[in-house]
């Protein structure tokens, strides 16, 4: 073969595989890396999921204050928000977002789908991703268990008011009702081939997509639900990545859960306070706590590595400290142990993808910018207390260390070496 045709014969084959294709537009999961028009790509997120009512047309949203919140993130370096787009109804039910994307199956309301078309059109315009749920395992935006309740009827178990086992159950349900898998598949469906008004291309289309997921924080799932719906979310969409949404081994077996080939990298959640390893009344608590938080994650992160698939730890906050007013609801209370806690979850990601390892990415929870208790667009979802894990954008010593991991993310090399 003479020299030209020979790498004119190498050239195609580098581009057909992602690696070093200068020219394709879409995040890929290559070789327990991200890679992005040829470069390894690395990523500082937020949890926005409010982002979607923000970018509705007023008087619902407030798209001049989307903008601005975009903007704020985009100066910090965060290049990817974390939403949802699947708030389930009806609105007449407590503890959820309203109002609903889909009031009941297949029912839409046209403002927030032209909402979810503005929000990733903004996104574009600034470079930045979307990682977009599918569903909810929780109740706070219908989720699972509206699905059982359409299919069922009858009232969810809520866990404000029965007992929260009580309430798993009756969402577990869920994967093995036939009737609930449709409509959700049929909701998948709709929003991969959604065109988007401002955009005028599909979501399966959307560059700014940067990984479809198919719940959050989805529990006591059969493996077959994780791989059999991926399958079908690669057969509409084969650009995109795919994802679980899943918490780690909190939430499942997390080698099942990720082994599958239609599934392109892992994540993990990490909550101290929720799982009953830090108390904010008791600072004293705050020292076990992100040792076992930084466990948690190298644990995680060394089966990933092991699997050769990037890691992301998507979810991961702390409330504010009680000590300063007794509260730690206050926007007015300190964060000096919520910034400890982020520099040590950023530093276990820092030094993971500084070595070769598998940490790719983060999603810190929750930014709500200038939202303030008592504004419906707060980051903490309704089931919760207004203020609980909340991100301003006037804390100013948690800014400055998003911003600086930012930085330090971004100083890492990112050419791609080339095989030997």
């Amino acid at each position: 073969m003479r020299r030209s045709a020979a790498i004119l014969v190498a050239v195609l084959l580098v581009g057909s595989t992602g690696i070093g294709c200068a020219s394709n537009p879409y995040v890929r999961a290559e070789a327990g890396r991200f890679v992005l028009r040829g470069k390894t790509h690395r990523f500082v997120g937020v949890n926005f999921w409010q982002a979607v009512y923000l970018a509705a047309a007023a008087p619902l949203g407030d798209r001049a204050r989307l903008r601005d919140e975009l903007d704020h993130l985009q100066r910090l370096g965060v290049s990817n928000i974390r939403i949802l787009a699947a708030f389930e109804g009806p609105n007449s039910e407590p503890y959820r977002v309203t109002p609903a994307m889909m009031a009941e199956p297949g029912v839409y309301e046209d403002s927030i789908l032209d909402g979810l078309d503005f929000l990733l059109a903004e996104l574009a315009r600034r470079r930045m991703h979307a990682v977009i749920a599918l569903t909810n395992f929780w109740e706070w935006s219908g989720g699972m268990a509206q699905y059982v309740s359409w299919h069922e009827g009858g009232t969810i178990p809520y866990p404000a008011t029965h007992d929260w086992r009580e309430f798993c159950d009756y969402a577990e349900r869920f994967y093995d009702c036939a009737p609930c898998q449709t409509w959700f598949r049929a909701h998948v469906k709709t929003i991969i081939s959604r065109i988007n008004r401002y955009t005028g291309r599909s979501y399966r289309d959307e560059p700014v997509v940067f990984a479809w997921e198919l719940a959050n924080e989805p529990r006591y799932y059969p493996p077959n639900w994780i791989d059999e719906t991926a399958q079908f979310i690669k057969s509409l969409d084969p650009h995109h990545m795919v994802t679980t949404g899943s918490e780690g081994e909190v939430g499942g077996d997390f080698i099942t859960t990720h082994d599958g080939s239609a599934i392109d990298y892992f994540t993990i959640h990490i909550w101290p306070q929720n799982w009953g390893w830090f108390d904010p009344t008791k600072p004293e608590t705050y020292m076990n706590a992100e040792s076992q938080a930084r466990e948690y994650f190298m644990k995680h992160e060394a089966m990933a590595r092991e699997l050769g698939k990037p890691l992301v730890l998507e979810e991961f906050g702390l409330a504010r400290d009680w000590q300063s007013r007794q509260d730690c609801y206050d926007p007015q209370s300190t964060t000096i142990l919520r910034d400890r806690f982020f520099a040590a979850m950023y530093r276990c990601i820092l030094d993971s993808a500084g070595s070769g390892g598998s940490a790719a990415g983060s999603n810190l929870w929750v930014w709500s910018g200038a939202s303030r208790p008592g504004m419906t667009s707060v980051g903490d979802p309704p089931h919760e207390k207004p203020g609980w894990y909340s991100v301003y954008g006037s804390d100013r010593s948690t800014v400055q260390a998003i911003r600086h991991h930012a930085s330090e993310l971004a100083a890492l090399p990112t050419v791609l070496s080339a095989s030997p």
